[in-house]
């Protein structure tokens, strides 16, 4: 069962042209020029019933644009949506009844309020019963161990709570599908796991379809299956995360600090350095042709300080798909 579906999706914003020179400068603002920016291209795809998606690309590629497209924040200029079988535009409101959002960046709870307060609040926004709403609290505040700060102003809560929090209030009335726009943003690592944490257990518990945008790669592999990539508007590949990883996430970066020692792993098969100091190595490892902890066992411990392995960044694998599909135009 599909749960949402776009045909042939676009959406075009028009911007005034930036004149230089005070000649040219007033003219524009006599008559200003304008150019049409192309956000979301003729694009379609479906989501079905319980599915964690990964909706993701560079900056600018249309992925907020396309969010707010299904949530109703914005309307299309062609193309058809349908949310839950709702039309977004006639069935606004609805529809807000049925879905839930996070954006990241952007604050919904009231920072002077209590979490418990905030919740409270929510539920009286979506009609719910206050026997109702003193229900889904207990079992949110259980489900997600809230307990220790459930009665903190949430302006003295730490980032990560409040993010926690923030997803909480997004499914008090219980929605079918949750939108989740850069949720783990600017969190340490803990703090990120435990968001994650959250989100599958509000997936395996309440059977939400979650509609994830991230630029982090541990998030999209952690916890997806699917995964739509967006660049320049358009979309450029719709895929299980298993063909993703076989094909594209083959790569891992480490990067190793030393005491000093000169360390050599360039003949190990499937080590390319990118960076060499004094003190600081720094290879991308190749993890189809060596598995990493043979690198990892294959070091000297004793002039070892610090081991870091991350993941090479998201624009890197999007460029490098895109790039890919372009060669084969």
């Amino acid at each position: 069962m599909n749960v949402i579906e776009v045909q042939n999706l676009s959406k075009n914003f028009k911007i005034k042209k930036k004149r230089k020179g005070f000649k040219e400068s007033f003219k524009y603002v006599l008559r200003p020029d304008f150019k049409i920016i192309k956000a979301v291209d003729n694009i379609s795809f479906c989501v079905k019933k319980g599915e964690i998606i990964a909706f993701i690309g560079p900056n600018g590629a249309g992925k907020s644009t396309t969010i707010k497209l299904l949530i109703s924040i914005l309307y299309p200029d062609s193309g058809s949506i349908k949310v839950l079988g709702l039309d977004p535009i006639k069935n606004r409101k609805k529809l807000a009844y049925k879905i839930g959002t996070v954006f990241g960046q952007k604050e919904q709870l009231w920072a002077h309020l209590t979490p418990y307060d905030n919740f409270k609040f929510f539920a009286a926004i979506y009609d719910i019963s206050n026997n109702e709403a003193e229900k889904r609290i207990k079992e949110l505040t259980n489900l997600f161990e809230f307990e220790r700060f459930i009665n903190t102003p949430v302006k003295n809560l730490s980032l990560g709570q409040r993010i926690c929090c923030e997803i909480a209030a997004s499914i008090i009335h219980n929605p079918q599908i949750l939108f989740l726009d850069e949720p783990t943003i600017g969190l340490d690592p803990i703090v990120k796991e435990n968001i994650r944490k959250f989100i599958k257990n509000m997936n395996k518990e309440y059977q939400t379809t979650v509609f994830l945008t991230s630029h982090d790669v541990s998030d999209i592999e952690k916890l997806c299956k699917r995964i739509i990539i967006m660049n320049d508007s358009k979309i450029v590949i719709d895929s299980s995360m298993e063909n993703l990883k076989y094909n594209y996430l083959t790569k891992k970066i480490l990067e190793i600090k030393t005491n000093g020692s000169t360390i050599d792993i360039s003949n190990i098969k499937g080590v390319n350095i990118l960076k060499r100091e004094k003190s600081i190595i720094k290879a991308d490892i190749d993890i189809s042709k060596k598995d990493i902890s043979d690198v990892i066992k294959a070091l000297d411990y004793k002039n070892i300080v610090d081991i870091n392995i991350t993941n090479i960044p998201l624009e890197n694998i999007i460029s490098k798909i895109y790039s890919s599909k372009a060669a084969k135009l």
